[in-house]
């Protein structure tokens, strides 16, 4: 490892996160990007069921690995937004604006067959940009 990079996990990671072999979050330069994040802290999910409860916790998530670096919400420049059903838009879009709405990072969202854990509704992803 670099100066130039720096990785962290989560302090109540996933299971995923050592199964898989990943960091939540990334610094590379002025890039820290906050990969697949959800509604999970530990083994406990949020808001099962509720698509606006799991896209808030799940931003709060991805949000926290942020701190880290020393950044917030003010710093992200792309989010990732991906939903298991269509209907859920509204719900997630609703989520993500109360967080974004002021910030207007460039925003994608995308419905997916699932995740892998069933019970997950969203998955969110973060860059941000260090001035």
């Amino acid at each position: 490892m670099t100066d130039a990079v720096r990785r962290v996990q989560s302090p109540e990671p996933t299971p995923w996160e050592e199964e898989i072999g990943f960091a939540r979050a990334v610094a590379a330069g002025d890039r820290v990007l906050v990969g697949g994040t959800t509604a999970f802290r530990g083994g406990v999910l949020t808001g099962e069921g509720d698509p606006y409860q799991q896209t808030r916790a799940a931003i709060a998530n991805g949000l926290r690995a942020l701190e880290e670096f020393g950044l917030g919400a003010r710093s992200v420049v792309r989010t990732r937004l991906y939903l298991t059903h269509r209907r859920d838009v509204e719900a997630v879009g609703r989520a993500h604006q109360e967080v974004f709405g002021t910030v207007r990072p460039v925003t994608t969202l995308v419905v997916v067959e699932g995740f892998v854990d069933p019970r997950i509704l969203v998955e969110v992803e973060l860059e941000a940009y260090r001035a």
